[in-house]
């Protein structure tokens, strides 16, 4: 029999605990008052990731609602419109800071599993007229969490960017998964710098870091952002601990991601296996979103809990698992036999 005391939490990559090695590089670290722009680990992280990503500059944030948020303000100004789709993070689970924030409107758009089409983005363009907001942003999300953590290649991206330049548009990325994408793709982080006027990083997800999150564009955007995270309180003083945490993630827990890929996959095949799960959308990377049928979230997540397994609600016949680096082969050997030959109660 397998341990049941074993909790197997699948609620989000979030949840990953600093591993040991991660532990020792914080406490390495070199401090300086980062407000005063002396912390010379933040200094590090930001110029290793904007040289990844052959971007200007990087500026170090606590999480990626922030990045994405100073993103929004500096593209947009009161009374101008951002496009992304209807699922996306910055809508959805930000806490209506593109309203609060830069008290810009937004434009809602379909796509398939969450991503957006070069033509449905031109068809959103506002026309020049008093009575409507003027567009100025588009945003994607790279991978779509709503999407069941779908990608977007570089070939999907090129017409987007082109439609950007053509119209004066700013492009950014909610990359908060992009180094589960680059995984999935094989493209380099390089080609998707290219693309972004602005692209948001999140440590704290698959990388395995307990905080923070890096905003790449322009030195004139990056400068600009500074202002903008200083009014936001996102001021950090002696960052470098957790900068130090973000540096190790990308030397040692970027191709480690595949891992979670492949771990994910076998989660579905699980699930798929259970009354009640009608199916599980396509799984490209570490989210899993199962789609359930006649029983709720809410009585399928209580199942779940009492097998000590747990996940979240994500829609209202839905439920998501997220594959990190806290979930091993031994969770999934202990889940397929907790959850072999039991039946829903409908």
């Amino acid at each position: 029999m397998q341990n049941e005391e074993l909790v197997i939490d699948l609620r989000s990559d979030t949840l990953t605990l600093p591993t040991r090695e991660m532990k020792e590089a914080m406490m390495m670290a070199s401090l300086g008052d980062d407000v005063f722009g002396e912390d010379p680990t933040v200094r590090q992280l930001e110029g290793k990731l904007a040289g990844i990503f052959g971007m200007e500059a990087g500026l170090f944030c606590p999480s990626g609602t922030m990045t994405n948020q100073i993103a929004i303000r500096l593209h947009t100004r009161p009374q101008t419109e951002v496009i992304c789709h209807k699922n996306s993070h910055i809508y959805l689970y930000e806490g209506g800071g593109i309203m609060s924030n830069s008290h810009a409107s937004v434009k809602l758009l379909e796509g398939e599993f969450g991503k957006l089409e070069a033509e449905a983005i031109r068809r959103a363009i506002n026309p020049d007229d008093d009575h409507a907001p003027e567009t100025a942003l588009v945003s994607l999300e790279n991978t779509m969490n709503k999407g069941g953590g779908s990608v977007y290649l570089l070939e999907e991206i090129r017409p987007i960017r082109q439609l950007c330049k053509e119209t004066s548009l700013k492009l950014h990325l909610d990359g908060a998964r992009i180094f589960n994408a680059l995984i999935h793709s094989g493209e380099r982080a390089y080609d998707w710098g290219k693309m972004f006027d602005t692209i948001s990083i999140c440590l704290s997800k698959g990388l395995g870091c307990p905080v923070g999150s890096v905003l790449l564009g322009s030195h004139q955007d990056i400068k600009r952002g500074r202002k903008i995270r200083k009014a936001l309180g996102g001021g950090m003083r002696q960052a470098g601990m957790l900068a130090g945490a973000g540096i190790y993630a990308l030397d040692h827990h970027v191709s480690r991601l595949e891992e979670d890929h492949e771990r994910a996959l076998e989660i579905a095949r699980i699930m798929e296996q259970i009354p009640n799960v009608k199916r599980t959308l396509p799984v490209a990377t570490n989210i899993v979103i199962a789609q359930l049928e006649k029983i709720s979230p809410e009585s399928f997540l209580e199942k779940l809990a009492e097998k000590n397994i747990r996940a979240v609600k994500f829609g209202p016949d839905q439920i998501r698992m997220v594959t990190h680096l806290d979930i091993d082969d031994r969770h999934l050997e202990t889940m397929e036999e907790r959850l072999s030959n039991w039946k829903m109660t409908l």
